[in-house]
């Protein structure tokens, strides 16, 4: 391990390195041009110092995707610490296995430097901007205001045509509000959360410039997204969570979400084609197809963000950016509400309240797609993005070819 001193020395000489080679006439890669930090914000200049750092030890490189990205790099501009933030998955390792951590006077903290500047990410790439830094700044607040508002204005919209009250419907959520409606509805809403997501992603991949995507990288970046590689901690322990033992927790329950979350999806694809393929029309027997991916949805999205809930307000505050947490959490207790007002709309289907049951649900639920371009889900998109630039940029040239390397 190098000593300090030789560490706040080694990234100045290894920005001249390349130079140096060129005239020995052992490479022909030009001098790197070094951004001062000062230029920067003051949370991506704090990545940048310690990157800088990290390059010159160098121990973690082996941990996640992060570090080999970094050695490729002698220089940390705006785009390259927006790209290494978001391909950070905060399983802490290189946290618990730094030796200037703090209170080292280098104070390396990158989990935490790296959950400020995904914050910042987000809102910056955010489409349109303003929303996404209203999200920003009061997620939490915003998700559940957001789901109460719309839960409560189809509530009161049943009230004043006498239908929140009701005999028994046997299910027939169209007799509530009608197919239709509820189609062009929230046809607008998933349509409107696409777009923005859309947009963002796309303004975040023009400032990756990543090159060309071959069919092997984007096997590896889905692979590597699919199966949460990068939470295994460098090792395939898992993260270090607040004991600072290793645990795959918050692999698994980041699988039950998304799980549950894909099953919904295909709940409502499959009664999409049942309705205008088949001529099949809701409501559906509970051991139908559409129901039992629903209920299946909906069990994956209790106990998945109930887990991820669970871990986060046990989490070490040094591993992350304590500033992220209403959003965090914003996203969290929007799942857990769409979960479990489903599953309660689905028990109480059969009696008197599931017109109340059924405003509540479907308020949540365009709560939910509203913000979805805002918040932690955004994140997941970025973060896959980082990762398809990880697995293209691994099959270029490495420009640099230090002696080292």
């Amino acid at each position: 391990m190098r000593s300090p001193d030789a560490l706040t020395a080694a990234a100045p000489r290894a920005a001249g390195a390349a130079s140096a080679k060129s005239a020995n006439g052992a490479a022909t890669a030009p001098a790197a041009r070094v951004i001062p930090i000062r230029a920067l914000d003051s949370n991506t200049a704090e990545v940048a110092r310690q990157m800088q750092i990290c390059n010159a030890c160098r121990y973690c490189e082996g941990f996640c995707a992060v570090f080999p990205a970094m050695t490729r790099r002698l220089e940390f501009g705006a785009a390259d610490v927006a790209y290494l933030a978001n391909l950070c998955h905060n399983c802490g390792a290189c946290y618990h296995a730094c030796q200037y951590a703090p209170p080292h006077e280098f104070a390396v903290n990158v989990p935490r430097a790296m959950a400020q500047v995904r914050l910042d990410s987000y809102a910056q790439f955010a489409w349109p901007a303003p929303l996404g830094a209203a999200y920003r700044a009061n997620g939490l607040v915003l998700s559940l205001a957001l789901s109460v508002g719309l839960a409560l204005f189809l509530a009161l919209a049943l009230a004043a045509t006498g239908g929140l009250v009701h005999a028994p419907l046997a299910g027939n959520f169209y007799a509530v509000f009608p197919h239709n409606l509820l189609a062009a509805l929230f046809g607008a809403v998933f349509g409107w959360a696409v777009l923005a997501l859309g947009m963002g992603v796309r303004r975040f991949w023009r400032e990756l410039a990543p090159g060309g995507i071959s069919a092997a990288a984007g096997a590896e970046a889905a692979s590597a997204a699919i199966t949460l590689r990068y939470l295994g901690g460098g090792h395939g322990d898992g993260c270090n969570e607040a004991d600072d033992a290793f645990s795959l927790a918050r692999r698994r329950f980041h699988h039950l979400t998304a799980g549950g979350f894909m099953a919904c999806f295909a709940a409502t694809g499959v009664a999409t084609l049942y309705h205008y393929l088949l001529d099949l029309h809701a409501p559906y027997a509970l051991t139908s197809l559409p129901v039992l991916l629903g209920t299946a949805g909906g069990v994956g999205l209790l106990v998945g963000p109930a887990g991820l809930l669970w871990l986060n307000l046990r989490r070490d505050p040094q591993r992350g950016d304590p500033a992220q947490r209403p959003m965090d959490r914003g996203f969290i207790a929007l799942l857990l509400l769409t979960s479990a007002t489903g599953l309660g709309l689905l028990a109480g289907r059969d009696g008197p309240a599931m017109a109340l049951l059924l405003a509540l649900h479907l308020g949540v639920v365009m709560a939910l797609f509203l913000t979805l371009p805002y918040g932690k889900f955004a994140h997941g998109v970025f973060r896959c993005a980082a990762l398809l630039k990880h697995a293209i940029e691994k099959r270029q040239p490495d420009r640099l070819r230090l002696g080292a390397d």
